[in-house]
């Protein structure tokens, strides 16, 4: 079917699910069918009214679609494929949203007749209708399929192969990137003196040294230029429970810096 719309349904009405799939309606994609936790749960109920799709259940999601999109969490995914391979045809194509599985959880898929591929968006989806205004011009890692490569263009993504065997940690870096940051920003707001707002600025500046310097060329502050007596300082008038994170991450600005000097590292053991 190459990058021509054609029916598509989704599996998982969560926040990636629906975003992933109203940017595929806006691609000229229709959906078929929306399966969630059962046709009356209030999710599937929202998701059908919002890709203006019928609640159906999982074990007939792939019935007339030529498209089916895996969205739940990955706990799930095994017995969501499970219920539909029996529906599946040599025309379909069920694609998985995990960051962290492979295809093998799709294998049944395949011994259906049917096609398998993977797409996960490497963005931050807080909301379906953020998330489709964030998933064009972001990157997606893509495995199975050709039609998935398909699939991500037109979205407006940047799809980049990803073996199996690379998949967790790629994840890992995923959840650093995004998560992490996130707790990160939570810490820097209960320290802070003044308003978290007053810091995003400096924040947004950091990311883009790092995209145009590196991580290395970006790095600024006291450990990069050695300063022991600011690091101590820093420790001094932390609350206790907040230096494990704070040692931590100098630890790794230190590295970082190519800056092992003895004494920083004592300070920050």
């Amino acid at each position: 079917m190459g990058d021509e719309a054609g029916a598509l349904a989704l599996v998982g009405p969560g926040r990636a699910g629906v975003a992933v799939a109203a940017a595929l309606v806006t691609a000229g994609w229709r959906v078929v069918g929306v399966a969630g936790r059962s046709p009356d749960a209030p999710s599937t109920r929202a998701a059908g009214v919002s890709l203006e799709a019928p609640p159906v259940p999982v074990a007939q999601a792939a019935a007339g679609a030529d498209v089916v999109l895996v969205a739940t969490p990955d706990a799930a995914i095994a017995q969501v494929v499970a219920a539909i391979a029996p529906a599946v045809s040599a025309s379909t194509l069920v694609v998985h949203l995990s960051g962290s599985l492979g295809l093998d959880v799709l294998a049944p898929v395949a011994a259906a007749g049917g096609r398998a591929g993977a797409l996960h968006p490497l963005q931050s989806l807080p909301s379906s209708g953020l998330g489709l205004s964030r998933l064009r011009g972001s990157w997606c890692a893509v495995a199975g399929d050709p039609q998935v490569y398909d699939l991500a263009a037109a979205m407006g993504m940047h799809p980049m192969a990803l073996a199996d065997a690379d998949r967790v940690r790629y994840h890992a870096a995923a959840c650093v990137a995004s998560n992490h940051l996130v707790a990160l920003l939570a810490q820097v707001e209960r320290l802070a003196p003044v308003p978290l707002e007053a810091y995003l600025p400096l924040v947004r500046a950091t990311v883009e040294n790092v995209a145009e310097l590196g991580p290395a060329g970006a790095l600024t502050g006291p450990v990069a230029r050695g300063d022991v007596e600011t690091v101590r300082a820093h420790l001094a008038v932390l609350p206790e429970k907040e230096r494990d994170a704070y040692r931590a991450l100098a630890r790794e600005a230190v590295h970082l810096a190519g800056n092992a000097r003895s004494a920083m590292l004592e300070v920050l053991a």
